[in-house]
């Protein structure tokens, strides 16, 4: 059974959400702030596919719940929903470890559309890491080590730590070392074809796994930019 998290502190825009999941054939546990959320997440041990997240909750922001559940999970799934207004919240959100955003007033359509992405993209790196149990596959650049089996990421022995989404990036990045990558064929990569938002996406989590992998972020000697195009991972 798919399994969603639903914290929305409106209980229309809630029961509007609930019901159109439940349609697609997915479990739902609801929340009406943050603080139930994580409690809810705890009585269920984790044991979540996604977790839907509105921004602006009473007693705890989405906000802080994304980064406590991030710090629980980095295989959760994490959508923020946000309204026009909230531009800002919609960075901040994608860099303390959400997946994605949709923002207020939405449809059926496209909410169900970006919830299908997240869950194809859990359920995928699930699948790959069971088919790869046995083996220790590993891609080294450097002093950087990639982890197929385990999808994790270390620097110079040193883990580090990477949502799902960080690792699909890393992953592409060291495929194609030293070969300027464009945004869009990240976003079609990791995202998906059908994926509804704009590029935007990739460049936040790029500015986050700077902060990750750099010695020094704000100049950078293997995720750099390739002004007009996209990124490169240089060797």
């Amino acid at each position: 059974m798919k399994r969603i998290l639903v914290a929305e502190d409106e209980r229309s825009i809630r029961e509007f959400i609930v019901i159109n999941l439940k349609r697609n054939g997915f479990e739902v546990v609801e929340a009406e702030n943050g603080e139930e959320a994580l409690r809810q997440y705890n009585n269920f041990g984790g044991n979540f596919d996604i977790a839907l997240l509105d921004i602006m909750m009473p007693v705890m922001d989405g906000l802080e719940v994304c980064k406590q559940l991030r710090k629980r999970s980095s295989t959760i799934g994490i959508l923020m929903l946000t309204a026009k207004t909230q531009e800002m919240d919609k960075v901040t959100g994608l860099l303390v470890g959400a997946d994605d955003y949709v923002t207020k007033p939405f449809s059926p359509s496209e909410l169900m559309a970006r919830i299908d992405a997240i869950y194809r993209r859990v359920n995928l790196n699930r699948e790959y890491a069971e088919k790869n149990s046995e083996k220790s596959n590993t891609i080294s650049l450097g002093e950087f080590v990639l982890n197929l089996r385990s999808r994790s990421l270390s620097k110079n022995g040193t883990q580090i730590e990477l949502t799902q989404v960080e690792f699909q990036i890393m992953e592409y990045f060291f495929s194609h070392p030293n070969v300027p990558l464009e945004r869009t064929e990240i976003l079609n990569h990791v995202w998906g074809d059908l994926y509804y938002g704009d590029e935007k996406v990739v460049d936040v989590n790029i500015r986050r796994l700077r902060m990750k992998v750099e010695d020094d972020p704000s100049s950078p000697r293997h995720l750099t930019t390739i002004w007009g195009v996209g990124y490169k991972w240089l060797v």
